[in-house]
């Protein structure tokens, strides 16, 4: 596997534990770090200035939409690992 794709999967999961610890400290609630999430996942899809192919922006989207299900996974008490945040964003796509 590229380098670059294994130290992405290290900061995503941080970034998804970072999100978890924001909760537990009650700086942000569940629903406002989704709600930034959102934001973020449609600042991507109205970018029209950018003409990206609908794989280029299901990549850029992934790491979003990682999070996301792995906030689900949290305000339901589970947890799960990259590969099974990833088999569910592949699912969707």
């Amino acid at each position: 596997m590229n380098t670059a794709n294994l130290q992405l999967k290290g900061l995503i999961m941080a970034m998804a534990s970072i999100c978890d610890a924001i909760v537990e400290k009650e700086l942000l609630t569940r629903e406002e770090i989704d709600a930034a999430l959102s934001k973020a996942q449609k600042a991507i899809e109205d970018d029209d200035d950018h003409e990206l192919s609908g794989s280029n922006r299901a990549a850029i989207l992934f790491p979003i939409r990682v999070l996301q299900f792995a906030g689900d996974a949290g305000r339901k008490g589970e947890g799960a690992t990259f590969s099974d945040y990833a088999k569910l964003v592949g699912k969707m796509s």
